[in-house]
């Protein structure tokens, strides 16, 4: 049924504009503009002038009932909008507080639920596991008194708040923005056609708890320094030019620059300054807000509301974030959408470089037409310095390859002889498909897919059917052969395993160590109401005994880090000296042979090679004292349960935290100045001086460069490290304090008083916490998010 219903489709599509049709042409609507373009963008315009508006309504009046338009036009509503900017009421065209004219519109968004819902299946079981593992969270606080259900309130806390995420990068006009809206279940929701010269990074927070339609937004402007930095210096790729003596290409820059100076004055006048390093909030989230803020648009020659509106703040904006309800998803989940890395000035690829670092889990979008090669190896350097199992590489936009069955393997086979060559992560799982497809899938409009994507969709359809891989009606069939179900399979996997299994752990021992607090309590309560002999435990000592193991235990976990800081310190070090050693032994060794009539170039794939095996040597020996040390101070502190209140080993169980996994080293992948090719060297080469000369002046400057990295890796990466596993461990040993201090107060008071409170607990919850211990001991989360692979 579904490959009829795919063949009436291609065969209804709209054909070619004929050569003598002068009709006036308008952009496709639908969609966002046609094929993930925004609206009215030169792309959509386009491929209007080349269907046509007459064949796109012969396409329309054949479809069949399986491929009938379903969507209702948006309505229009007047919003008052006083928010920062402090506009007036105006007339908006709102996609998520549109209310809509008819029943065609709930069909359809019903139809993009189930599309959302069965993509994301995956992540349903981890989702269960969570819900269970907060009603055991539940039990135990009912089953505990005021200590543990403090404790429980902050680990609810973090259930509620845990958001795994995941960073979109790739090539420009690779289809990421399309491919976002397309996994959020919001077709046009981002703008498609964001200007290279923006650098903000677009984050979707999709919450299921949250109703469908509403939303909120924040948006975040540059500080004075930042902008500072690219104004006066031209960025990152200003300091490289002035490095490398390319006074060409940095005039260019500065040229550039000039002109987006001039172009935030003009939107922004008196206000400029006024804005560096501050937040506009909203109470709600639709197109043309985003647009605000994000989407540079036109250049200032129009006079229209429209024109003076979109991009009024992009110059200037550096974080986007977007707070939605989505109700389809079984957990929460976190979409961030980079703009790219290869920008005129490297903000974005430093704005990357942070996105990659605050989640666990990166997709690579490539285009079909444009798949990884050696011009992309900005973007190879960045992946290359995250584990194979945390990048999934997309390969969007199969629609428009003419033999999309052969051309993919072909593509494949490229991809994966780069990343071989070029040390990237060969192992990383490739998934082929099409934003465009999924797009007009969830929202069943399929009148301007265009000839060739209807052929392209057709071929690959059938080759999807005949290995029985597609079953259902054609929108099940057309979202399937997209390639975004199997991408939402491949990032809940990696939830499931990675991100959300750490998460899970950490939340399973938390709740153990408080269920054997509770348990400890009973004991101690059930020994003085029996008439047992126990001893009284004064609070002061065993808050002594607690503050020499946590001085105990900190102060090692702090020695050792200093240690194995310092070690890392000598190997980059080494590592700095053995790569300009070898360098400048090679241009000497290039003069002598060939003067200086012939540029010389130097690969630094040897340094981030050193540089990221010192780095990795750190975090494996910060990772396993970590471990040794949490374990001791939890060994520490079950001695003191047993010794202090005459319990047995069984009941003061304790378990230590959960070691974390250190950040990628995302910050070697950066660009410096021996990345450059082309033309950038030939002023600092053909400056006469003498061999030594220029082997000095060339170490010197390489030097500058590497700076940066080994800073980074020292302060961004190794300290930061330290201090967070130094915070893991005093929090842990913060809430056994208090479990232990309030075990000594029970040693203390009336037997009379411990009745009562023992009375006060209902059987029921008795039995409760016994169960949810049991529950939580068969609790195995998944350790694959460990970083030894």
């Amino acid at each position: 049924m579904a490959r009829r219903g795919l063949r009436r489709l291609g065969r209804r599509s709209p054909g070619a504009l004929l050569s003598g049709d002068r009709r006036p042409s308008r952009p496709c609507g639908g969609l966002a503009g046609g094929r993930g373009r925004g609206q009215g963008a030169p792309g959509a315009r386009r491929r209007c002038r080349r269907h046509g508006d007459a064949a796109a309504d012969r396409g329309r009046s054949r479809a069949g009932s399986r491929c009938r338009r379903i969507a209702a036009p948006t309505s229009f509503r007047i919003r008052g909008t006083s928010g920062p900017a402090g506009n007036a009421p105006e007339l908006r065209r709102s996609t998520m507080n549109a209310e809509p004219r008819n029943t065609g519109q709930d069909d359809a968004t019903s139809a993009e639920g189930d599309l959302i819902r069965s993509a994301f299946s995956g992540l349903q079981a981890f989702a269960e596991r969570i819900r269970k593992l907060e009603t055991a969270v539940d039990a135990i606080a009912d089953a505990g008194g005021d200590t543990a259900q403090a404790a429980t309130r902050k680990l609810k806390r973090q259930i509620r708040s845990f958001e795994p995420s995941v960073t979109m990068i790739g090539q420009v006009k690779a289809g990421k923005t399309t491919l976002v809206n397309a996994l959020a279940g919001w077709p046009g929701l981002l703008p498609a056609d964001i200007n290279p010269w923006t650098s903000v990074v677009t984050s979707l927070h999709l919450d299921p708890a949250t109703r469908s339609g509403s939303g909120k937004a924040k948006f975040r402007f540059f500080d004075e320094d930042e902008w500072d930095r690219l104004l006066n210096r031209g960025g990152r790729v200003g300091e490289l030019a002035a490095r490398a003596g390319a006074h060409k290409e940095l005039e260019k820059v500065r040229r550039q620059l000039e002109e987006m100076r001039e172009k935030s004055r003009q939107r922004l006048g008196k206000k400029f300054e006024l804005l560096m390093g501050q937040e506009h909030e909203y109470g709600y989230v639709d197109q043309e807000l985003v647009q605000r803020y994000v989407c540079l648009g036109d250049d200032l020659g129009g006079n229209t509301s429209a024109d003076q509106k979109q991009g009024r703040f992009a110059d200037i904006t550096k974080s986007a974030d977007l707070y939605l309800g989505q109700p389809d998803l079984p957990h929460r989940l976190c979409i961030r959408d980079t703009p790219g890395v290869n920008d005129t000035f490297m903000i974005r690829e430093q704005i990357t470089v942070n996105a990659i670092r605050e989640s666990r889990l990166c997709v690579v979008v490539l285009s079909a037409h444009q798949t990884l090669s050696t011009v992309d190896m900005a973007l190879i350097r960045l992946i290359s310095n995250i584990r194979s199992r945390e990048v999934i590489i997309f390969v969007n936009r199969i629609d428009e390859l003419n033999d999309p069955v052969r051309e993919t393997e072909e593509i494949r086979t490229s991809i994966v002889a780069t990343l071989k060559a070029l040390n990237g992560p060969t192992d990383a799982e490739i998934i082929f498909g099409s934003a465009f497809w999924a797009v007009h899938a969830l929202s069943q409009v399929y009148r301007d897919l265009g000839k060739a994507s209807s052929k392209a969709l057709l071929e690959w359809a059938e080759h999807k059917l005949r290995s029985g891989e597609v079953p259902g009606t054609v929108h099940e069939t057309i979202w399937k052969i997209s390639g975004i179900p199997a991408l939402c399979e491949a990032i809940s996997s990696r939830i499931d395993s990675g991100e959300g299994a750490e998460f899970e752990e950490r939340i399973v021992r938390s709740a153990r160590n408080i269920a054997t607090s509770i348990e400890a309590s009973r004991q101690v309560m059930s020994k003085r109401m029996e008439g047992d002999a126990v001893t009284p435990v004064a609070p002061a000592d065993i808050g002594r005994e607690v503050d020499a193991i946590a001085r105990r235990s900190l102060d090692l976990l702090d020695a050792e880090m200093e240690k194995l800081i310092s070690g890392l310190d000598g190997r980059l070090t080494g590592a700095r000296r053995s790569f300009l050693g070898r360098a400048t032994a090679s241009l000497i060794r290039h003069l002598e042979d060939f003067g200086d009539h012939e540029i010389w170039t130097y690969d630094p794939a040897g340094l981030r090679l050193l540089l990221s095996s010192a780095y990795r040597v750190f975090t494996a020996k910060a990772m396993n004292t970590s471990e040794k040390i949490f374990a001791a101070a939890a060994a520490d502190i079950r001695t003191l349960y047993v010794g202090a209140f005459q319990l047995s080993e069984d009941a003061a169980t304790i378990e230590a935290p959960v070691v974390q996994n250190p950040p990628p080293p995302v910050i070697l992948g950066s660009t410096i100045a021996l990345d450059v090719k082309g033309n950038w060297w030939t002023n600092w080469w053909r400056r006469r001086r003498s061999y030594q000369s220029y082997a000095e002046e060339y170490s010197a400057l390489i030097d500058a460069e590497i700076e940066p990295f080994l800073v980074s890796l020292r302060a961004d990466h190794a300290e930061v490290y330290a201090q967070s596993a130094r915070q893991v461990l005093k929090d842990f040993i913060d809430a056994q304090r208090a479990h232990l201090l309030d075990l000594a107060n029970q040693t203390e008071i009336g037997v009379d008083t411990l009745r009562e409170r023992a009375e006060a607990v209902a059987t029921g919850r008795r039995d409760a916490l016994s169960e949810t211990v049991v529950f939580l001991s068969e609790l195995k989360p998944r350790s694959e998010w460990r970083a030894a692979e």
